[in-house]
């Protein structure tokens, strides 16, 4: 896959291989402070726990380097949600404007209609408009904004809602 004119990535599935610069990206977002209401990013055994193995994806450089991940968990264990899914992607700051985000939410989407879901979902904080941004052009639509969903450093923060339903799964 192409990223720009110059540049190649590799989207890959995502391996304990690549835990620890997952994680280090993972902790480069969580420290910018508009990614995710986590304040530390979690261990490899806790993130491996908790994402699905099958859709989940590394994004790497010409060397070998993970440029960004994207995860999926499930939204609930209910079989009314068995083809809903919230995900995460996360870019290596000195990677963005790249089209990683790009590569790894096609890879994302391929995957997760191949297994028949039928919405992917995330929270997005507002002030991340680079997110909003990439995915708009990934086909995801605003749903709506969940005003004072939760305290991040002791503040209310809005999340705005976004999804994608295939237009492939009845």
């Amino acid at each position: 896959m192409t990223a720009s004119p110059t540049r190649t990535l590799t989207v890959v599935p995502l391996t304990a291989d690549h835990a620890d610069e997952v994680v280090a990206i993972y902790q480069a977002g969580v420290d910018e402070g508009n990614a995710t209401f986590e304040t530390v990013a979690p261990a490899w055994e806790e993130f491996d726990a908790a994402k699905l193995p099958e859709h989940r994806f590394a994004a790497l450089g010409e060397d070998g380097r993970v440029l960004g991940w994207v995860a999926a968990t499930r939204v609930s264990d209910r079989c009314a949600y068995a083809g809903v899914v919230e995900h995460s992607v996360y870019v290596h700051p000195d990677a963005r404007g790249r089209g990683v985000a790009s590569a790894l939410l096609k890879a994302l989407v391929d995957s997760t209609e191949a297994a028949g879901i039928w919405t992917v979902q995330s929270g997005i904080f507002p002030e991340n408009a680079a997110s909003l941004a990439v995915h708009a052009r990934a086909g995801f639509r605003v749903v709506g904004t969940r005003e004072r969903v939760g305290r991040h450093h002791g503040i209310w923060r809005d999340t705005v809602l976004v999804e994608r339903r295939s237009p492939h799964i009845d």
